[in-house]
């Protein structure tokens, strides 16, 4: 059987261009961008390069660019610099159900130090109501915290509105944007956000690499100590290697979109399995306000485990990465309140760049094949 991946949220292959631009350092640029000298200057200046691309993809100032191991120390970063900062004293935190686990399982150590943290529910599409957020909010809420699209269905939130009850709170205001860089335009001050998370093996970058968005004049207490990197906001040495794989993807998403391309696979296959399945196969998530390249569907009474491990030439989540083996519903097609009927058996299909017509097409074939 041919190999089709369309696991795209999980994880992108290394692009042409970023290998190209990574190999460019490997043999003369193995200076400390710090050191100040001849030999570090290469990396510094890659370094610094590096930095202006990713923040001319999100609109931002390349002094408001922090570099990150992923999109996980970028959360951690954030929510954790923003409570750190404000405590000793009460401090609380306002996040959306469908956060994903390193926004999650980071309010939940913060609770040993005192922080508070409320959950704000979401509809049937998994979108949040911006009135509840705002209603959550307390005098002690330090930082709201909502992911720009949910990794496991694809839907869209109402940053923006979000970010217009923030303002008039004077609250911090995170934004997990892992799943959306090169899928769609982002913007931070259209957003409105304070905060932004950029996850770089999402995007055709390595893994290990990624970037934290931090507006000017907010206050965030590292999570790294140690010399004063980054401008004091991450201590250790950079990898200027890294650095320039994550600015030669940024560079690539803002030149070359494909927003229009990936949206037109995903409602190909969408039309295959309803052609294929009719009522047995379900949508999960919102029908439009969704990335572009996802397509969450559940199987009536099936397993997603049991459909995947049938099709071992084609790679898709049960659910998502974070949840694969499970047989049980995901947080956050719980949290959504989907039917185990059709939610036990949710398979996330995410197409990216490479994906082709064909690839879909023979997707749905095999699934025909074994249900």
């Amino acid at each position: 059987m041919q190999r089709i991946y369309l696991d795209y949220n999980a994880s992108t292959p290394v692009a042409p261009e970023v290998t190209a631009a990574m190999q460019a350092l490997l043999a003369d640029h193995y200076g400390n961008p710090s050191s100040g000298h001849w030999a570090s200057r290469g990396a510094h200046d890659a370094l610094e390069g590096a930095r202006a691309e990713v923040a001319a993809l999100l609109g931002a100032r390349p002094s408001e660019i922090v570099f990150t191991s992923g999109g996980s120390e970028s959360n951690n970063a954030a929510i954790k610099g923003v409570a750190f900062a404000r405590l000793p004293g009460e401090a609380h935190l306002v996040i959306s159900a469908v956060e994903h686990p390193s926004v999650r399982q980071t309010c939940r150590y913060l609770e040993r130090f005192g922080v508070r943290t409320t959950e704000v529910p979401v509809d049937r599409t998994g979108r949040i109501d911006p009135q509840r957020v705002a209603d959550a909010i307390t005098p002690h809420t330090v930082l709201v915290s909502v992911m720009h699209a949910n990794n496991e269905v694809g839907t869209l939130q109402p940053i923006a509105e979000v970010a217009r009850h923030t303002r008039e709170r004077g609250v911090v205001f995170h934004c997990d944007a892992a799943q959306s860089i090169g899928k769609l335009p982002i913007d931070v001050g259209e957003l409105g956000v304070d905060l932004l998370t950029v996850a770089g093996h999402k995007a055709y970058a390595p893994k290990g690499v990624g970037a934290l968005f931090v507006r000017d004049g907010i206050e965030l207490d590292p999570l790294i100590h140690g010399a004063g990197h980054e401008r004091g906001r991450r201590a250790g040495t950079e990898s200027a290697l890294l650095a320039t794989a994550l600015g030669a993807a940024c560079r690539m998403a803002r030149l070359e979109p494909c927003g229009d391309r990936l949206l037109e696979l995903r409602e190909r296959m969408w039309t295959r399995l309803r052609e294929t399945f009719g009522d047995t196969v379900a949508l999960h998530g919102h029908p439009h306000e969704r990335l572009p390249n996802t397509l969450n569907v559940g199987f009536s009474g099936r397993t997603a485990a049991e459909i995947l491990e049938r099709v071992p030439a084609l790679a898709a989540s049960a659910g998502a990465a974070c949840h694969a083996g499970s047989r049980e519903l995901s947080p956050v097609l719980s949290a959504m309140g989907v039917d185990p009927r059709f939610g036990l058996g949710a398979i996330r299909f995410s197409v990216g760049r490479p994906t082709t017509a064909e690839e879909i097409d023979g997707a749905v074939e095999y699934l025909r094949d074994v249900l």
